[in-house]
């Protein structure tokens, strides 16, 4: 069984896929600690006419169904380290070929940087130090009063994927009530998760913070705009961490611009980053990240590990967790 590490324009793919996970790799599959990109494939397919099993990360070519039949006839199993497969999956999943995505490793720290935001938030963090900056203490202390902490304050997410669900468990820690917007989540679903399922103008109006999960398709894009960001409560959060395309941003500047008391934190914007002069950079209330909320730094690795455990998985006849079906793709981010 032969397998190939296929990525290009990322030059950290053997940080994903660690000397350790590389090694456990070559136990199971004959594979070389080597970096192969699409246009070695196209141009010697008889080279590779025996891949069984491609690794990848961020960085996956795009390939035809007729490049893969012409390349790689017997290939079995993409295994993506990374999060969404939109972009390539399709013509792999139409040849045959199953695909798996490290998405729910990916979702993890999200997760974890989307319930860090919400706690600050929650404590009046942002305003406060904005205010602290600007006005000083007295101004910022006086705040305090409409920000009632993370004891019974409810917070809005919406979508529930993988990484909704995964933040709603975490926030489990806390007495926080959580509101919910997914049209594709059940009431019993929502009840499981400890959630209650609203309208999605209803979230933005209970919510002191709203945060952004919806996955990242045509119905999604745009879905976000004026009419709902009006409706946040008296110095609310509004955080994203989905995708930028899903925001009407000229609606968000619009009511960042008429109500200061607002904040968003915006991991994604689209383009990604905003054009330059956009008000996003000079707005007070708007803060910027490059989106870091997914795996960085050591973190990439876990995504590797989730990678090699499916491959064992389907080598030994075992359930997978996280094999990607055409299906799946028409909700996935």
């Amino acid at each position: 069984m032969r397998g190939i590490f296929l990525c290009e324009g990322y030059d950290k793919a053997f940080h994903v896929y660690d000397a350790e996970t590389v090694c456990e790799l070559q136990a199971l599959v004959n594979i070389e600690a080597k970096l192969y990109a699409k246009a070695d494939i196209v141009r010697a397919p008889a080279a590779f006419s025996d891949v069984e099993f491609i690794f990848s990360t961020w960085g996956m070519p795009e390939f035809t169904q007729e490049e893969i039949r012409a390349c790689l006839p017997n290939l079995k199993c993409v295994f993506y380290a990374a999060g969404s497969v939109q972009s390539f999956a399709r013509p792999f999943l139409h040849c045959g070929a199953k695909v798996f995505s490290a998405w729910a490793a990916n979702a993890v720290p999200v997760s974890e940087y989307t319930v860090a935001q919400m706690i600050l938030a929650n404590k009046g963090y942002f305003l406060t130090s904005r205010l602290y900056h600007a006005s000083g203490n007295k101004a910022a202390k006086a705040t305090l009063k409409k920000c009632s902490g993370n004891y019974g304050e409810t917070v809005g997410i919406i979508g529930a994927g993988m990484i909704g669900k995964l933040v709603i468990q975490m926030l489990k820690q806390y007495k926080l009530n959580v509101i919910v917007f997914d049209p594709f989540l059940s009431d019993e679903k929502a009840q499981e998760l400890g959630a209650e399922k609203c309208a999605l103008h209803d979230l933005f109006e209970r919510a002191f913070v709203v945060s952004n999960h919806l996955a990242n398709n045509e119905q999604t894009k745009g879905m976000l705009g004026y009419d709902l960001f009006r409706r946040m409560r008296e110095n609310a959060v509004f955080i994203n961490t989905g995708r930028g395309a899903q925001v009407v941003e000229e609606d968000l500047v619009r009511v960042l611009q008429e109500r200061p008391d607002l904040t968003a934190l915006l991991d994604v914007t689209y383009p990604e980053p905003p054009v330059e002069g956009h008000p996003f950079y000079t707005l007070p209330n708007c803060l910027l990240t490059p989106h870091i909320a997914g795996s960085m730094g050591s973190e990439v690795a876990r995504m590797g590990e989730y990678m090699l455990a499916e491959c064992r998985a389907y080598l030994n006849g075992e359930p997978c967790r996280y094999e990607i079906t055409e299906k799946m793709l028409e909700t996935m981010a």
